[in-house]
């Protein structure tokens, strides 16, 4: 399964793309696991990233399926003014 990446995961993993392991279905949680376990420079913040299923966020219980598209985003925070 390809996983796109974007801002601080996109430079830790030093690309735009990752593939993991993954056959049939699972879910958002299990492949947070997954990702995890294949990628461990990025661990720290799959957990609390946002996840996107063709294109619509995406929860924990949330079934994910191999041909399906899925993009990540780390966690962002805002600044003051």
């Amino acid at each position: 399964m390809v996983i796109k990446l974007f801002a601080t995961l996109k430079d830790r993993a030093g690309a735009g793309e990752i593939t993991v392991s993954a056959e049939g279905e699972c879910t958002v949680a299990e492949l947070r696991t997954r990702i995890a376990a294949q990628h461990p420079a990025l661990a720290e913040l799959v957990a609390r990233s946002i996840v996107a299923v063709n294109r619509e966020f995406a929860f924990n219980d949330d079934v994910v399926r191999a041909t399906d598209e899925v993009a990540l985003f780390p966690p962002v925070s805002g600044g003051c003014l």
